[in-house]
């Protein structure tokens, strides 16, 4: 169905989507790749929402050459006027001959209906080519487009017997500079970072993309039940847009005070006095959130992958024991059955430095 020369082209498309990768929250990562006997004549990828399309841009650069040419695509060519105009009427003007696309899109304002109208405009139409590849690569865009939830991954710095900090609460530094920068990374790709309060009051991190270079802050979450977040939090002083959920409404001055921060108070009680976390993740969901990096204690870690909300473990084991009395990574209750474990698929594991980055997958 697909040549070897389909292949070579829509792979360019995808590395082209991937530079998008910090940049186009909400929107999905897309690259666009204009071919003309065998020779790539335009391309280009979306670099930030409310900016042109990879469509229109690999179009702009290909000019008249366009005409005739086959046009590979990371997702489904939009069909409806969102901050810009639909990239299917952009195809068709340009008279393109063929579009081979990796995916369709999940947004139910465009899923199969760019399709459609390419296929009647007399456009030859291909889908499916490597998209595997292309739904890794916007797995938090297509959460939130079909299960209403964005992708959550738990981040984890451990030592090689799964502890996080001492007994004490030290923690800095288990792992070493380059995980450190690994993670930052992973921060600066996320549309949000999660913690607890546990970890506000016993660390009191800034939250922030630092050792990478971004254009962009993540947003910022924190999961207070009681509203126990000291005003002066570290979390709180640079005037990201920070959401603080919590099961109380709490002292109306404090909440005024918050406000001031940019740190909006969201009250989401599950009526054992905790947050309720699947209202949390429905709610990130409709404010566009597609990916949140989750930061935070065995006791948050173990309560999303409870409710089956976390997606994805990022775990950096770093190449020493601190022994059992220290701190561990998941607060999960006792099973009496192995029936009952946890499963994963195991994505990646590599060097980062001289520790471990081991990625896996709920099943």
């Amino acid at each position: 169905m697909f040549s070897a020369a389909d292949y070579v082209f829509m792979s360019h498309a995808l590395r082209l989507a991937e530079q998008g990768l910090c940049s186009t929250t909400p929107n999905p990562r897309v690259g666009c790749v204009i071919v003309r006997d065998e020779q790539i004549v335009g391309s280009g990828w979306h670099e930030k929402a409310g900016q042109s399309h990879a469509e229109i841009n690999a179009l702009a650069d290909a000019g008249a050459l366009a005409h005739g040419a086959t046009a590979y695509v990371t997702l489904e060519p939009c069909s409806h006027h969102g901050r810009t105009p639909p990239c299917v009427d952009a195809l068709i003007a340009a008279s393109i001959a063929r579009v081979v696309m990796a995916m369709e899109d999940p947004n139910p304002l465009v899923s199969g209906r760019g399709r459609t109208l390419l296929q009647q405009a007399g456009i030859s139409v291909q889908m499916g080519l490597m998209q595997t590849e292309a739904l890794t690569l916007n797995a938090g865009f297509v959460s939130r487009m079909t299960r209403k939830k964005p992708w959550v991954r738990l981040k984890i710095a451990a030592s090689l017997d799964g502890k996080t900090a001492l007994n004490n609460g030290a923690s800095q530094w288990i792992t070493g500079e380059a995980a450190r920068q690994d993670g930052h990374r992973w921060r600066a790709r996320s549309c949000a970072l999660m913690t607890g309060i546990g970890t506000v009051e016993s660390d009191n991190p800034q939250l922030t993309v630092r050792h990478v270079e971004t254009d962009r802050q993540p947003k910022k979450i924190v999961v207070d039940s009681r509203l126990a977040i000291p005003l002066n939090a570290r979390v709180l002083q640079d005037g990201t847009e920070t959401f603080i959920f919590t099961a109380q409404f709490g002292d109306p001055e404090k909440k005024a005070a918050l406000d001031q921060l940019n740190a909006r108070v969201m009250v989401f009680p599950n009526g054992s006095g905790a947050v309720d976390l699947q209202e949390m993740m429905a709610t990130l969901a409709d404010l566009e959130v597609n990916e949140v990096l989750v930061e935070a204690g065995s006791r948050l870690n173990g309560a999303l992958i409870d409710a089956g909300l976390a997606d994805e473990l990022i775990i950096y084991l770093a190449p020493h024991l601190i022994g059992d009395n220290a701190c561990g990574m998941i607060a999960l209750p006792e099973l009496t059955d192995l029936e009952y474990k946890k499963p994963l698929k195991i994505q990646d594991v590599r060097m980062i430095g001289q520790d471990i980055r081991l990625i896996a997958k709920f099943l």
